[in-house]
C-alpha cells in the first residue's frame, strides 16, 4: 500500500501525526520496528515493520505475545512513514484514528531466510527476529488466503528462548519511550522522571497541538501548595534601665 493512502485519510493541519517526508533507515545493520497501542474506538495495537522504506503495518486488537501457544489475528493497514515510529501523543476527535497512541515497544528486526520482505509477504509468510525493549525472539506473520477482505493475518511468537507460556501484554502497559500509561498520554502528562525499565530512551515526544485540561479537582489538588507549619518566634531579651 503506497503512502498516498496514508496521507488522504489525514488532515496534517488537524493531527499531530507526521506527514510522509524523506527519512531514510534507522539503522544501517538492521532495520526498525515498533509497536503502538492505540486508545482509538477500540484499543488495539499497531504492529509495524520497515520493509523498502515504509513502515509495513498491521492493527493487532489483542497485541503482540511472547506465548508461542496462542495466535493474535492482526489486519493488515496501510503503509506509514517512517516519521511515524517515533510518534506518541494525542491525535484530536475528530480525525482519522483520533484517540490517544503510546509507543509500546521499539527496536531492530532481521528477516529469516534469503527471501526479501516484499517476497515473504507476496507469498503470504514473514519471518523475522524481533530485538525490542519487550519483545524478542522469532515471530511469523502468516496470510490467511481466501479469508474476508483479503487483509487477514495471523502473528505466531515461534518456541525459542525468549517464549513465555502465559505472557500478558496488559502487564506492560507504559510506554518504552516516555514510561507514561495511556490515561497520562491522554492527559499531556509530562514523560516519567525516573523511566521504567525498559523505557530508556530520551523524551522527545510528539505531542497534540494543545494540551487536555484537567478537572477542576485534580488542577486544584496538583496547584495546592503544601501547607507548612508556623514558625515560632525567638523570645527577645530586653535589658532593664
Amino acid at each position: 500500500m503506497p503512502l498516498e493512502e496514508y496521507a488522504r485519510k489525514r488532515q496534517f493541519e488537524k493531527t499531530p501525526e507526521p506527514p510522509p517526508g524523506k527519512s531514510t533507515s534507522k539503522s544501517a545493520a538492521k532495520p526498525y520496528f515498533c509497536v503502538q497501542r492505540h486508545d482509538a474506538t477500540r484499543l488495539h495495537y499497531d504492529f509495524r515493520l520497515e520493509i523498502d522504506g515504509v513502515l509495513k503495518s498491521w492493527a493487532i486488537p489483542k497485541g503482540p505475545t511472547l506465548d508461542p501457544a496462542v495466535r493474535h489475528f492482526a489486519a493488515h493497514v496501510e503503509d506509514h512513514p517512517l516519521e511515524y515510529g517515533s510518534f506518541e501523543g494525542n491525535i484530536p476527535a475528530g480525525n482519522y484514528g483520533a484517540g490517544s497512541v503510546m509507543l509500546w515497544d521499539r527496536g531492530t528486526f532481521e528477516l529469516l531466510g534469503d527471501a526479501s520482505g516484499a517476497e515473504q509477504m507476496a507469498r503470504g509468510d514473514l519471518k523475522f527476529r524481533l530485538h525490542g525493549e519487550k519483545l524478542n525472539g522469532d515471530y511469523a506473520l502468516v496470510h490467511m488466503k481466501g479469508r474476508g477482505k483479503g487483509n487477514e493475518w495471523l502473528l505466531i511468537k515461534k518456541r525459542d528462548q525468549f517464549a513465555e507460556p502465559g505472557w500478558d501484554v496488559e502487564n506492560y502497559a507504559y510506554s518504552a519511550l516516555s514510561g507514561r500509561t495511556q490515561q497520562e498520554i491522554a492527559g499531556n502528562l509530562p514523560a516519567r522522571k525516573t523511566k521504567r525499565k525498559t523505557a530508556g530512551a530520551a523524551d522527545a515526544i510528539w505531542v497534540s497541538d494543545r494540551p487536555a485540561k484537567r478537572s477542576a479537582k485534580s488542577a486544584g489538588s496538583a496547584a495546592a501548595p503544601a501547607k507548612t507549619a508556623p514558625r515560632k518566634k525567638k523570645p527577645q531579651l530586653t535589658s532593664r534601665a
